[in-house]
């Protein structure tokens, strides 16, 4: 299964990373979105779509999934490394928060890396190279949890974090709509 999105690389990583956290391992993000795709002048279709119908079976993996609970242990025992995609001014609180009730500032200890870092201008993922710059402050042998305002850019650094080779990695999905 390829998903991809209309804005190059920024739901896409999303429904990746939950497919994933389903059990479903044959699922993969087209770099680039459907903008890239038109602008190499790839075939496109219009009208409904008519998929062959599959059973899935969901198996969910809790090994990349944090909720509440489970970064409230990993925030005050420091067992992960905590990045989080909101840009630089949202992570200080120096920018209010989109969601009404919800305070400014970030999770203690946790690292700044905001998703636009890791996304080329073109709306593809940066090289790997750029890549293992933009992670350069994490560990990427040790357990990361990426997180953001609500869940779905935490997956782009998600996204970047599988590429340069980390397997150790979980998106805490209330990110901090819930923490805030």
């Amino acid at each position: 299964m390829v998903v991809y999105d209309n804005s190059g690389l920024f739901s896409a990583p999303r429904a990746w990373w939950m497919l994933k956290a389903m059990g479903h391992d044959q699922v993969f993000v087209l770099d680039g979105g459907f903008p890239k795709w038109t602008r190499e002048g790839h075939p496109v279709e219009s009208g409904d779509a008519a998929p062959a119908p599959q059973t899935f079976i969901a198996t969910p993996r809790p090994q990349i999934l944090r909720d509440f609970d489970a970064m409230l242990e990993t925030v005050a025992g420091r067992t992960a490394q905590v990045v989080d995609a909101r840009s630089a001014s949202r992570f200080t609180g120096a920018e209010a928060e989109p969601r009404a009730g919800v305070r400014g500032g970030h999770m203690p200890g946790a690292i700044n890396l905001p998703w636009r870092g890791v996304v080329s201008a073109e709306g593809t993922l940066k090289s790997p190279e750029e890549l293992r710059a933009a992670f350069a402050a994490l560990d990427l042998e040790a357990p990361i949890v990426t997180t953001c305002g609500s869940g779905i850019s935490a997956a782009i650094l998600m996204l970047g974090l599988h590429e340069i080779g980390a397997r150790t990695v979980a998106l805490y999905d209330g990110s901090w709509t819930e923490w805030g």
